[in-house]
């Protein structure tokens, strides 16, 4: 097999690794968080995430946390509240990438 050939097929089989190893999730499990986020976490925060049981979680209360404390909050929970960790159930990517998208897609601003 000829080196241009070789090192195209190189770089197709990397690219997958690629993306796992960068932190990259797949759009159908971005869209399987944010629903979680509206279902689940809604159910406590409220559907639009203007509060309910749980306090409301606008962008201004969420950028007050970093990025990183958003995440732990999330796996861990807050002890002495009805807010659980989902450790058992997300992994530390993906609380990051809802830690992201309440700090920066989130559509409720107050």
């Amino acid at each position: 097999m000829p080196f241009p050939t070789r090192l195209v097929l190189l770089v197709i089989c990397w690219l997958p690794i690629a993306a796992l190893a960068d932190g990259s999730l797949s759009a159908e499990r971005e869209q399987e968080l944010e629903t979680l986020l509206y279902q689940d976490c809604g159910s406590c925060h409220g559907m639009t995430l203007r509060g309910g049981l749980g306090p409301a979680l606008p962008k201004s209360r969420m950028n007050a946390y970093s990025r990183e404390g958003l995440a732990a909050l999330i796996l861990n929970g807050v002890a002495g509240t009805a807010m659980p960790g989902w450790a058992g159930l997300l992994s530390q990517q993906e609380a990051r990438w809802l830690a992201d998208h309440l700090q920066n897609d989130n559509p409720l601003d107050e």
